[in-house]
């Protein structure tokens, strides 16, 4: 049996389409978890982003916070967490934002330095205070570039918060760990399907989001 043929016994079946343990449930859990973690996420790393980028400062630091983010296991990490914190949502959050804050960090604070400083020393030059640069002048402009290191959070979100399963959780990840505890591959398969396809719609949501919000003048691509 082929992957296709598993995708369409798993789709086909109409016990996947309801209950608890049904597509839109499990679908609808894995996107509370994705979106609370990019929340989280964002809360942290496009503050900081935003305001080293604006003055130019921290940037090696930053790189290593990166760096040591990216470097940790989200699956070793969620296995530490949930020995030290127990079962629950916090040790889930916890690897989810730690490996989604370095897109985003690194990404604001390059798009901030990225922008051209004659429009800001021109702003500075009429009197304009820093925080009305940083918002009217720098951050439309760097828009396009911080949305990037969102979208990139957001997908490796999406593609991690299946370790959610792992911890008793739900979500899509609970096809994947269940099918192949049961050994039912058509159950894996669909799981990771889903996952693919939602990464997929994530892609499609940044796209038509920076459509929207980016101003044609700075837009790129």
């Amino acid at each position: 049996m082929n992957v296709l043929n598993f995708v369409n016994a798993f789709f086909s079946d109409s016990a996947h389409w309801q209950g608890y343990d049904g597509i839109p449930a499990r679908l609808g859990e894995h996107v509370q978890y994705t979106l609370e973690a990019l929340a989280l996420a964002a809360a942290i790393g496009l503050p900081i982003g935003l305001v080293t980028g604006h003055y130019g400062r921290g940037g090696n630091a930053l790189s290593l916070v990166a760096t040591a983010g990216r470097a940790l296991p989200s699956f070793g990490l969620l296995v530490l967490m949930t020995t030290l914190l127990g079962f629950g949502m916090l040790p889930v959050m916890i690897p989810l934002v730690v490996l989604a804050v370095p897109p985003i960090l690194v990404t604001t604070y390059e798009a901030m330095r990225s922008v051209d400083p004659s429009p800001v020393d021109a702003a500075r030059g009429m009197g304009m205070h820093e925080s009305r640069i940083l918002f009217q002048v720098e951050l439309p402009v760097a828009l396009p570039l911080i949305l990037s290191g969102l979208r990139s959070a957001a997908i490796q979100i999406v593609s991690t918060a299946t370790i959610a399963a792992y911890v008793s959780l739900g979500g899509l990840g609970r096809y994947i760990v269940d099918g192949l505890y049961q050994r039912n591959y058509e159950k894996v398969v669909g799981g990771a399907t889903l996952v693919a396809v939602l990464a997929l719609v994530t892609l499609a949501l940044f796209w038509a989001v920076s459509r929207v919000a980016v101003s044609p003048g700075v837009r790129r691509g």
